[in-house]
């Protein structure tokens, strides 16, 4: 078995720049002031064209940017919602070339027409390297139920 190589200099920053973008994308799913503004700011972290995938035990739901953002934007912002977050948790990403993909487990909390609430899941998001920087190019998440649940460290078991 070899060893891990040295990372170079590029290789932190697209692995910085990468995690800023995880970040900025949970960052934006928070109830409360701002949230429009932030989720406004979301639309640009994603290539034109890009698909979230919402798989959650059903069918899945596919989205455009805008059919993704605007349902959230109106729960955040509508008042029903309040107290609500959603935050990365452990995760790995890879990068090779002008590609990249981060897998974690999130986390969410807040409080739904009066009723708190929590509850995890995993995401996966790809990314590809733009004459802009690093954009999401896609997403998909599933979230936990019945025997499928986030184990600690942030994997699920099959």
């Amino acid at each position: 078995m070899s060893s891990p190589q040295p990372t170079t200099a590029a290789q932190e920053a697209d692995r910085s720049a990468i995690e800023d973008i995880v970040h900025a994308f949970f960052a934006a799913f928070t109830s409360g002031p701002d949230s429009t503004a932030r989720l406004d700011a979301l639309r640009r972290l994603f290539v034109p064209g890009a698909v979230i995938v919402k798989t959650c035990g059903g069918e899945p739901t596919l989205y455009d940017v805008d059919g993704f953002i605007a349902p959230r934007q109106a729960l955040l912002s509508g008042g029903t919602l309040t107290d609500f977050r959603e935050w990365a948790l452990p995760g790995r990403t890879e990068v090779f070339g002008d590609i990249a993909q981060h897998f974690c487990a999130y986390a969410k909390s807040g409080t739904q027409h009066g009723a708190a609430f929590t509850g995890r899941g995993m995401k996966t998001i790809q990314f590809v390297r733009t004459g802009a920087g690093w954009r999401i190019s896609a997403a998909a998440w599933d979230d936990e139920r019945d025997a499928r649940t986030v184990a600690d460290g942030g994997t699920s078991p099959s």
